[in-house]
């Protein structure tokens, strides 16, 4: 009796270890290879323009890069200029434009060329009572004063549209102190010193030919700008190189996805939906991605255009499984850091683009795209 109540308690005891064990949850561990100097993260909040969060971002990383300090530039600005050019362009197209307040990364180097820049000290954006930005009312009164002047037939005065963001946003100084010199948001632009024409935005599809500029269908490229198309393989060339060779990378690609799990650090390209798991119990299996999966995802809406984010390092797991750092606009509240790691199979499939410092291109690629 003794002997079986013994036997019978080390079985339990095994047993219940087996089972604590099971349930153990994993948690991925990242080992930075590379890693370039950011700016601290921001929240975006409720606005839709994580494009601009990140392109600024790039452009803090461009001036540290650059030797030009660390500078906080402001969203907003470049956010407000976004929404004067494309209420411009919906009423022209009869309606049939968009006035949602995403874009892509080119708008901010639109502006930053033939506008300026402002620093976030001089034009914070907010108007309203509240510490976040919030433009649930904004894009309302930008969809209503847009319908009305489709009705009519008239281009919408100037000074309703500033109306309309002034009320929002607030006014837009004309001139403002910066670390004790006077500026506009033009001059203020030039002294940073950077060329807008250095940053292009590169793409990866098989319906467009390669080494031209291609225009890529997505909503967001509102104003149907042009990219350059190159293979899969050179496109993850183009980002390993730039981030090795100490330049960053702004991301666009696609959240929408089972493996977008930012409360658990990671982006991975797999079925298993672990975005609502409070913790994983294993590691998800990965879908390898070549070029023609990555154009199925694309022509059959798997792979959208809804989040821009910042490369900023190269990483790997601890089975070696290759990752790139990224910086969100989500703050520092949901995951403790406001950095998640991408991993390239996650990059090769759900990304639409990339921007770049043309520079930072290997060579031997640039002389195929003529730049």
């Amino acid at each position: 009796m003794k002997k079986w109540t013994i036997a019978a308690l080390l079985a339990s005891t095994a047993a219940f270890a087996q089972t604590n064990e099971a349930e153990q949850p994993y948690v991925y561990e990242f080992t930075i290879e590379k890693e370039l100097a950011a700016t601290p993260v921001k929240d975006q909040a409720k606005t839709g323009t994580c494009w601009c969060y990140a392109m600024t971002s790039f452009i803090e990383s461009e001036l540290i890069r650059t030797g030009k300090g660390e500078h906080d530039l402001s969203e907003m600005f470049v956010v407000r200029h976004n929404y004067i050019r494309r209420i411009k362009d919906n009423v022209l197209r009869r309606g049939r434009g968009n006035v949602s307040p995403g874009s892509i990364g080119h708008m901010h180097t639109w502006v930053m060329k033939n506008v300026g820049l402002m620093p976030e000290e001089a034009y914070r954006g907010i108007a309203y009572d509240s510490e976040k930005h919030n433009h649930d009312e904004l894009n309302q009164w930008v969809k209503a004063i847009n319908a009305k002047a489709v009705e009519m037939k008239k281009p919408l005065p100037t000074e309703i549209v500033e109306g309309v963001l002034d009320a929002y946003l607030g006014k837009v100084p004309e001139k403002f102190v910066y670390q004790g010199k006077e500026y506009t948001a033009e001059s203020f632009g030039k002294s940073l010193g950077l060329n807008a024409d250095d940053y292009v935005e590169i793409t990866s599809f098989t319906h467009h030919p390669f080494y031209e500029k291609v225009m890529v269908e997505v909503p967001d490229n509102w104003d149907y700008e042009k990219m350059y198309n190159v293979p899969l393989d050179e496109f993850m060339q183009i980002i390993d190189h730039a981030i090795n060779t100490g330049y960053t990378v702004v991301w666009d690609g696609d959240l929408s996805e089972p493996g977008y799990a930012f409360q658990h650090y990671v982006a991975v390209n797999t079925k298993e939906d672990i975005r609502n798991q409070k913790q994983l119990l294993a590691k998800a299996v990965e879908i390898p991605v070549t070029q023609e999966s990555r154009q199925v995802y694309f022509e059959t809406f798997q792979t959208v255009d809804d989040h821009l984010e910042h490369i900023t390092g190269i990483a790997h797991d601890q089975d070696g499984v290759k990752y790139y750092k990224t910086k969100n606009s989500f703050g520092t509240e949901r995951n403790g850091t406001g950095y998640h790691y991408l991993s390239e199979e996650y990059v090769k499939g759900k990304t639409i683009s990339i921007v770049v410092n043309k520079n930072s291109i290997p060579k031997s690629i640039r002389r195929k795209l003529g730049i």
